[in-house]
C-alpha cells in the first residue's frame, strides 16, 4: 500500500468506519434479545452503554493519540504490560473475537437477505452470509482508500433512513408502552448493558485507523467521539420509538425484524420493505468495517513477535494472509452459529478485553495525561457490566460459560503454542553451527 493510500481518512472517514461497524452490529438484531431483559427500558440500557463505551472511548483515544498504529488497541496493551503473556493473548482474544462479531453481523445480513429474497430458507440464509463476507474481503484487499468511501455511503444511506424512522415513530408512539412503571428491576436494566453494548462494539475499530491518519493524535479523539456520539443519539431515539409503537411482547416476537415490524403502524408496507433493505446496507457495512483491522492488526502483531509471520504474509503481492485467515474463520462461524446464540459471548469477550485495555493505561498514563479518575470509571464500569451479566444471565446459560471459558482457553493456548514454537526454532538457529 503507497503512502498516499496510508494516510488518506478524514474525521469523517474514521468515524463512519466505526459507526458503520456499530449500527449493523447491533440494533438490527439485538432489540429482541434487549426487550427479553430489560422490557421497555432498553433506551436506558442503550444510554448507560454509550456512556460506558465513552468511557472506554476516552481512554482509547488518549492512548491513540499518544501511541498511533495499525496495531491499534493491541498496541496499547503492549505499551501497558509489555510483550508478555498478557499481551499475547489479549491479541489472540481480540483477533477471535473481531472474527466472532463479524461473522455474527454477516449472518444478520443473510437472514435479511433470504427473508426478501429467498423466503427465509435457512439454507440460502448461509450462503448470502458467506457471499457478503467474500465480498467485503475483496474490498478489504484493494485498501482503505476504497473501504473509506464504501464505508462513507453505506453509512450516509443507513444514517439517513434510520434518522426517517426514528422521528416518524417517535412522532407517533404511545408513551404509554414507556411507562416507568412498566420497567424491570434497575439489576436487569444493567444486566441487559452487555447486550447493548454489543452495539457500539464497531468504536473499538477505529482506534486501528490511525496509521491512516494524516494528524493521529488530533484527529483520532475527534473520530472516536463523533461515532460515539452519532450511534447513541440513533440507538436511544430508535430504542424509543420501537417500543413506544410495539408491546414488549411483540418486539420480543419480532426479533431481528423488530425495526422493520415497527415501521408498519406508520409507514404500511413500505416502511417495512425501507427498513428491511437498510438493515442489509447496515450489516453489510459493519461486515466491511470488521474486516478492516485484521491486515494492519496482523502486520503489526507480527512485527512485534506475537504472531506467527505468516499472518503478515502477502499472498499475490496485495492480500494479506492475516485478513484472508480471519475472513475464513468468519465463513467457518457463519456457516456454523445463529447469531442470538452468540451475540452475548461476543459482548462478554469485548468487555474483558476493554477491561485489560484501560488496566494497561493506568500503567502508562503520566505518558497519556489520561484522568485517573475517568480512567478508573472505566474500568470499573465495564468490570460490574460484565460481573452482572455473568451472574444475572450467562450463569442460566451453561453453553455460553462454556463458549466464553473456550474462547479464553484458546487464546491462551495459541500465546503458549505460538511462544514455545519461536523460542524453539530461535534455540536451533542457535545451536547451528
Amino acid at each position: 500500500m503507497t503512502t498516499s493510500e496510508t494516510t488518506s481518512l478524514s474525521v469523517r472517514q474514521a468515524a463512519f468506519i466505526g459507526v458503520g461497524a456499530m449500527v449493523g452490529a447491533g440494533i438490527f438484531a439485538l432489540l429482541g434479545a434487549a426487550g427479553e431483559v430489560a422490557g421497555a427500558a432498553v433506551w436506558l440500557s442503550f444510554l448507560i452503554a454509550g456512556v460506558i463505551a465513552a468511557l472506554q472511548g476516552y481512554s482509547f483515544a488518549k492512548l491513540g493519540a499518544r501511541y498511533p498504529s495499525a496495531g491499534g488497541l493491541l498496541e496499547y496493551v503492549s505499551k501497558g504490560f509489555g510483550p508478555g503473556h498478557v499481551t499475547g493473548v489479549t491479541a489472540w482474544l481480540t483477533y477471535a473475537a473481531n472474527a466472532i462479531v463479524t461473522a455474527m453481523v454477516a449472518v444478520s445480513f443473510g437472514s435479511y437477505a433470504s427473508a426478501m429474497f429467498a423466503d427465509e430458507s435457512a439454507a440460502w440464509s448461509k450462503l448470502f452470509a458467506v457471499l457478503i463476507i467474500v465480498v467485503m474481503t475483496a474490498v478489504n484487499i484493494v485498501g482503505s482508500s476504497l473501504v473509506a468511501r464504501a464505508q462513507t455511503l453505506i453509512v450516509y444511506v443507513v444514517l439517513g433512513i434510520l434518522v426517517v424512522f426514528a422521528v416518524v415513530t417517535l412522532a407517533n408512539m404511545d408513551p404509554s408502552l414507556l411507562a416507568f412503571s412498566g420497567y424491570p428491576s434497575f439489576q436487569d436494566i444493567v444486566s441487559s448493558v452487555a447486550l447493548t453494548f454489543f452495539a457500539f462494539l464497531g468504536f473499538g475499530i477505529i482506534t486501528f485507523t490511525a496509521k491512516d491518519l494524516r494528524e493521529p493524535a488530533r484527529q483520532l479523539p475527534r473520530a472516536m467521539f463523533l461515532a460515539l456520539t452519532i450511534a447513541t443519539v440513533i440507538y436511544v431515539a430508535i430504542a424509543l420509538g420501537v417500543f413506544g409503537t410495539l408491546t414488549v411482547e411483540k418486539v420480543i416476537e419480532s426479533g431481528g425484524t423488530a425495526l422493520a415490524v415497527a415501521a408498519q403502524p406508520s409507514l404500511g408496507d413500505a416502511g417495512y420493505w425501507l427498513m428491511a433493505i437498510t438493515a442489509l446496507f447496515a450489516t453489510a457495512g459493519a461486515t466491511n468495517a470488521g474486516l478492516y483491522p485484521a491486515s494492519g492488526l496482523s502486520d503489526r502483531l507480527a512485527e512485534t513477535g506475537l504472531f506467527p509471520g505468516l499472518m503478515a504474509r502477502r499472498i499475490g503481492g496485495r492480500a494479506s494472509a492475516g485478513l484472508l485467515i480471519e475472513a475464513a474463520a468468519c465463513v467457518v462461524l457463519a456457516a456454523l452459529f445463529e447469531l442470538d446464540a452468540i451475540a452475548s459471548i461476543g459482548s462478554a469477550v469485548a468487555l474483558l478485553i476493554f477491561t485489560f485495555i484501560t488496566a494497561a493505561h493506568f500503567r502508562v498514563r503520566s505518558e497519556t495525561g489520561a484522568n485517573v479518575f475517568v480512567l478508573t470509571l472505566a474500568i470499573g464500569s465495564a468490570a460490574v457490566v460484565l460481573l452482572t451479566f455473568v451472574f444475572t444471565t450467562l450463569i442460566h446459560e451453561p453453553a455460553s460459560i462454556i463458549t466464553l471459558v473456550a474462547i479464553l482457553l484458546l487464546s491462551i493456548a495459541l500465546d503458549y503454542g505460538w511462544r514455545r514454537s519461536a523460542a524453539a526454532k530461535a534455540a536451533d538457529l542457535g545451536a547451528a553451527p
